[in-house]
């Protein structure tokens, strides 16, 4: 291998520092803890009956204390039993496969990463799709650039370490959602559909990948991996949602905020009694991403009341990301479709966009351009649609389904673009953490039952993974604004922002080289000035 070939240079150490340790010693311990504590204090009393001499106080405590013990014991259960197969099966095989040859064409073109030297930003470029897979060379920079980012699903070894039954693996998975089983048990379909994947693979990657396996290496497979989900206590799901309760009363006393649901979906809705569907600037409808719900975001929508007063302004509810243990949907995610249907049904319901009937096709990519141009939408002025981290996958399912209803898009620290190189599963699930933010992310998000239930097993790549030619007007700064964080933890924003730059997106990309994930929706930010003054422009 050359000495310039990035893909064996092995990964540098990463040492932790005092952030991580203070956020575990001063947080993750003594939250952990709790549980074990409460299980001792409980059988201590119990035994002897030694509670009989408690006061109130000592009462009170053992009351909580066996509370949690029972908490602990149906946690357990509901964490075994997400922990089985992932629910979802196989996806659609022309679907995967389109998706497949996308991801193969995807940085074969030979756009400048700087997009080139145009006049405009509106210009029309080639998408991916409209490239031929070749064989590459070994030393050509895009095998070498691609062998570099495929090695993020087998840990980051260097790329020689992987060998033919490992990638067969991590193929399988990525093509039927689940183990490969002996080659010579698979159906002759199935046999000569990963065949023509691994050849396929073999010229993007410019290599022969060695045969015989490499038991070291573990590929990443996300919906049938371990799942790892830590205990919480009951007291800590009680506490958020009673603040997410008593933010939801604070928005309708000052805000005149209304809680809806509709078709299974949650919602909370501000409809300004003046505005007018014809004349007054589009409605505003903000997706969240993973954490703690309108506590977590709290903020970016106070400051989206206040600063748009005569718009609506709709923030759709996703208890299953948002730690609501109690909700009766908690683990139980809408699909992609579910979801699509379900929000675009809602946003007609409220009269912001009518909706067509028509049939739901996949088709290949010469013919998508042209179906997309008549799919299921025919707005009247259509919605400015935010979306936050995970939050940006719903709204590339709203943009596969019902591109048409989307007016104005912003993507905020986007996980969607790039998905299938992945960095986003390595970065939150499988990397060791050693800052402290990196822990706080993967404690409490990254393995908490409802977000462990949703990612690990409910994930789909092939419907997470939004292309640059699946978003209308992508370049156009009045219609599309993307914003991405240099030092971002969980997103790899160079390669994301190089994706989009090579594609010609430019004045409406918005890079902070030190913003962290989250940075560019908090107070007093250049990030939330920048989203503000862009909704401020629709008219």
């Amino acid at each position: 291998m050359s000495v310039h070939d990035i893909s064996e240079h092995p990964h540098p150490p990463r040492s932790r520092d005092w952030s991580f340790y203070a956020v575990f010693f001063l947080a993750v311990v003594p939250l952990w803890s709790s549980v074990p504590l409460a299980w001792l204090f409980a059988a201590y009393s119990l035994y002897g009956s030694r509670w009989l001499s408690y006061g109130t106080v000592g009462r009170s405590i053992l009351f909580i204390s066996c509370c949690e013990l029972l908490f602990s014991l149906y946690h357990l259960h509901l964490a075994r039993r997400i922990s089985g197969p992932s629910p979802c099966g196989p996806g659609d095989p022309h679907e995967i496969q389109l998706a497949f040859l996308r991801m193969l064409k995807s940085g074969l073109s030979n756009f400048p990463e700087d997009g080139g030297d145009v006049e405009t930003p509106f210009i029309n470029r080639p998408s991916s799709p409209a490239e031929i897979i070749t064989q590459l060379e070994l030393h050509d920079p895009r095998a070498i650039d691609f062998r570099h980012c495929m090695r993020t699903w087998f840990r980051n070894v260097p790329w020689s370490s992987v060998k033919l039954l490992e990638m067969q693996k991590w193929l399988y998975w990525a093509m039927y959602n689940a183990d490969l089983p002996p080659l010579d048990q698979l159906p002759e379909a199935h046999r000569q559909a990963l065949d023509d994947s691994v050849g396929l693979i073999q010229k993007r990657l410019g290599c022969k990948i060695e045969e015989g396996s490499n038991p070291k290496v573990i590929p990443i497979r996300l919906t049938i991996d371990r799942t790892n989900v830590l205990w919480r206590p009951l007291i800590f799901y009680a506490l958020m949602g009673s603040m997410n309760w008593v933010l939801g009363s604070f928005y309708k006393r000052y805000w005149n905020i209304h809680y809806g649901h509709s078709n299974g979906l949650e919602y909370i809705l501000r409809m300004p009694a003046k505005w007018n569907p014809d004349t007054s600037p589009r409605p505003i409808v903000f997706i969240h991403g993973l954490g703690l719900g309108l506590l977590q975001y709290h903020s970016f929508i106070s400051h989206l009341l206040k600063k748009f007063p005569d718009r609506p302004i709709l923030i759709l509810l996703q208890p299953q990301i948002s730690q609501n243990f109690f909700h009766p949907h908690f683990l139980k995610p809408p699909s992609r479709h579910e979801m699509a249907d379900r929000l675009a049904g809602l946003l007609q319901e409220l009269g912001w966009v009518s909706l067509r009937e028509t049939k739901r096709a996949t088709v290949e990519y010469e013919e998508e351009k042209e179906v997309a141009s008549s799919l299921l939408g025919d707005p009247r002025r259509g919605v400015t649609l935010l979306s936050h981290s995970n939050g940006t996958y719903v709204h590339a399912w709203v943009l596969k389904c019902y591109p048409n209803i989307v007016a104005r898009s912003c993507f905020i620290d986007p996980v969607t673009f790039c998905s299938w190189e992945g960095d986003v599963c390595y970065n939150f699930f499988y990397r060791t953490c050693t800052t402290g933010m990196e822990l706080i992310i993967r404690y409490f998000v990254g393995t908490e039952l409802g977000v462990v239930n949703l990612v690990q097993r409910h994930f789909c790549w092939t419907s997470n993974s939004l292309w640059f030619e699946e978003i209308p007007n992508a370049t156009d700064f009045q219609k599309t604004l993307f914003l991405l964080g240099g030092k971002d933890s969980i997103v790899h924003s160079e390669r994301v922002k190089r994706y989009l730059v090579s594609h010609g997106v430019r004045e409406n990309l918005w890079y902070d080289p030190e913003g962290t994930h989250g940075d560019a929706l908090v107070k007093s930010g250049l990030g939330l000035e920048k989203i503000l003054l862009w909704l401020s422009e629709d008219h």
